[in-house]
């Protein structure tokens, strides 16, 4: 029997509300969720927060396309080329806000949101000026005492957003689906977010995965929608399938240092869009 979950990419598109808080999946240049974000912007979907702990390419490309309103993000990388450029020349700018935090409170917000916990305690924040700004300009960290002991740590407020926008190997209809290689906090995303949708490079019988079903990065109860989007991840990495296109990234990093990234994108969306455009 068909799925009612398996569906194109315009469609998923439009499940994602102006507005919102997204989280997406992978890292700097390894498994962004490519195919989706350029789904949202074809719909220019705006006024979005990300909140990730490592984004990158992905990330710009909202960026760039207008669709931001704020990031939070331990840092907003482009491995050896800096940081994101639009990302940074935005944020420097005042066009949109950045939220700076750090890797253990992301894991650890992530963590708890994942858990269905309101707050996750965490250690090394205490003696730096982030912890005033997560106080008392974000709300995000607030200072407590382990009942137990008296120790001073910091608690981390839960994560939890909106959509979880994730790229996988391979996913059966129902979004049982399954990711090789570095999984990063994706686990963590997938069980922290209210709505996930998943792109995969492979559409995959459910019988398939029985041999995978210890393996499973997110099940059919976690997910709402699934798209097929074969080199769905392009120009980043997919682990053992296709390297990062080192000569597609410079080229958008030329363009974006130049002012030209959204023309970059829309020359090269339909290409961002997959095997699903």
């Amino acid at each position: 029997m068909p799925s009612p979950r398996l569906v194109d990419l315009d469609y998923a598109a439009e499940l994602v509300e102006p507005g919102s808080t997204v989280t997406i999946s992978g890292m700097t240049f390894i498994r962004n969720p490519v195919a989706l974000v350029a789904g949202l912007v074809r719909r220019g979907v705006r006024d979005l927060c990300v909140v990730d702990r490592e984004p990158g390419f992905a990330l710009d490309v909202m960026a760039a396309a207008g669709l931001l309103r704020c990031v939070r993000a331990a840092m907003a990388s482009f491995e050896l080329y800096g940081l994101a450029p639009t990302v940074r020349r935005l944020a420097e700018s005042g066009e949109i806000e950045y939220i700076e935090d750090v890797c253990g409170a992301v894991i650890a917000g992530l963590r708890a949101g994942a858990q269905g916990v309101p707050f996750m305690p965490a250690r090394g924040l205490l003696g730096s000026d982030l912890l005033r700004l997560h106080e008392e300009r974000w709300g995000t960290w607030r200072r407590i005492r382990d009942p137990w002991t008296g120790e001073e740590l910091v608690a981390v407020r839960a994560i939890e957003p909106d959509y979880a926008l994730i790229h996988v190997h391979a996913s059966d209809p129902y979004g049982n689906a399954v990711i090789e290689g570095p999984r990063f906090e994706d686990e963590l995303k997938i069980r922290a977010a209210r709505r996930v949708i998943i792109s995969a490079e492979r559409i995959v019988d459910t019988e398939e995965l029985r041999g995978f079903m210890h393996q499973l990065s997110a099940t059919s109860i976690h997910v709402e929608a699934v798209v097929h989007a074969p080199r769905g991840a392009w120009p980043t990495a997919m682990p053992g399938l296709y390297q990062a296109d080192y000569d597609a990234i410079r080229g958008y990093v030329e363009a974006a240092r130049s002012g030209r990234a959204v023309e970059w994108v829309k020359t090269n969306l339909k290409r961002l869009m997959g095997g699903s455009g």
